[in-house]
């Protein structure tokens, strides 16, 4: 398996970072990439992609920070993403929820990195929370550049939108949970060969670690939900999301 979204540049893996490496690769996850949501988490993972043969960085802007975008940081994640473990930008998009940010700061910085993916031939990793509409007209002013929809918790109707433009959506944790029935239904939809899944670590420990910390070790028990959605082997649906992953994100096979 491959997590294709993950945070072991958190703070809250300060401290085992080898230990929780050690429990993925235990758990057949093969390669974990980690996710920048500024610039010092952008940095990490970039250090943790040289430290560990199994991982690779994404660097960009979160849209909490989304205040912090300046003409010297974007040219630091440019430099940043010249490096050969980099795989994509983000994770970007736009978050309404919070607005730690604001709309117009956000959708600003989500252009400005999306069109720096276009210039450097990278996909970009989208974080999208109740800015459906924005960020599908936003994706669509970018129909060159390939994006995922990480952590994808949106309508059927949603889903079908970014289908068509040629995307692909990444399911996490969400999808186990008991009060998950319409995700349920969306992922059961998603035709296979578009599917990545990923944990999202730290954050939305799938069942049944629901409410503890999350690591890519659990990765495996959103492919089982998955598995048992698309009433295929467990092992099918590994194989298919590693294919997709690698592809979307042009990982070679080692």
């Amino acid at each position: 398996m491959i997590d294709s979204h993950a945070h072991l540049n958190d703070e809250q893996f300060a401290d085992d970072i080898p230990e929780v490496a050690a429990r993925a690769r235990a758990a057949g996850v093969m390669t974990i990439i980690n996710v920048g949501s500024n610039l010092e988490s952008s940095e990490k993972a970039v250090q943790l992609a040289d430290t560990f043969d199994e991982m690779y960085a994404v660097v960009g802007l979160h849209p909490h920070e989304a205040s912090d975008l300046t003409l010297n940081l974007l040219k630091r994640l440019r430099e940043l993403a010249a490096h050969p473990r980099v795989v994509a930008l983000g994770e970007t998009g736009l978050d309404y929820y919070y607005e730690y940010s604001t709309r117009s700061e956000q959708q600003t910085a989500f252009r400005e990195q999306l069109s720096l993916a276009d210039e450097l031939s990278l996909p970009v990793v989208i974080h999208s929370r109740d800015a459906t509409k924005d960020t599908v007209d936003i994706v669509r002013e970018a129909a060159a550049t390939p994006c995922v929809l990480h952590c994808f918790s949106g309508s059927w109707e949603t889903a079908s939108e970014y289908l068509d433009m040629g995307h692909v959506l990444s399911f996490a944790g969400p999808i186990t949970f008991n009060n998950a029935r319409r995700l349920r239904e969306t992922a059961a939809k998603v035709p296979l060969d578009r599917v990545l899944i990923e944990t999202d670590c730290p954050y939305l420990a799938p069942v049944p670690h629901r409410g503890k910390r999350n690591e890519p070790a659990f990765v495996k028990h959103v492919a089982a939900k998955l598995a048992e959605l698309h009433d295929r082997p467990v092992e099918i649906i590994r194989e298919i999301t590693m294919a997709n992953t690698r592809k979307f994100f042009r990982i070679q096979e080692v």
